[in-house]
């Protein structure tokens, strides 16, 4: 039982958090548009930073826990598959903390990436869960 509600919690954190992922940086795009030092602006910082603390951060920290628990219950750490997942789930994680980065960049008014660039680093967190999904379920290796 314990295992389920593991899996259970893993799971709902893990669509948090990719929500979160999805968009922060559709956030930046809008955030970028609006006119420098406007009201407006200042809104998308305040909206960039409670995404930040009251979704992402949260999600991330649970994703984690749960999950090295859930791959200690299962003897996962000794199956190939988990190795590539957890891989991605590290880069997932470094995207998230470059995410941050990019956010704290915004409020100081920096805007060193193209909206075009912010749309495609979108495309990121979706390509990593379809791998991620494809490893858990098929366990290719």
């Amino acid at each position: 039982m314990t295992y389920l509600w593991l899996k259970a919690g893993h799971i709902i954190f893990v669509i948090f958090w990719m929500a979160g992922l999805f968009m922060l940086p559709r956030y930046f795009v809008y955030h970028q548009e609006a006119e420098a030092g406007s009201a407006e602006a200042a809104r998308w910082v305040e909206r960039e930073q409670k995404l930040l603390k009251i979704i992402l951060l949260p999600s991330i920290i649970l994703v984690w826990l749960l999950g090295m628990a859930l791959a200690g219950s299962t003897g996962a750490f000794a199956q190939g598959w988990f190795h590539a997942k957890l891989l991605l789930v590290l880069l997932l994680s470094g995207y998230h903390g470059y995410l941050s980065s990019y956010a704290r960049k915004l409020a100081k008014g920096q805007q060193p990436l193209s909206g075009k660039t912010l749309r495609l680093l979108n495309e990121i967190p979706g390509i990593a869960a379809a791998v991620i999904v494809v490893l858990v379920v098929v366990k290719p290796f």
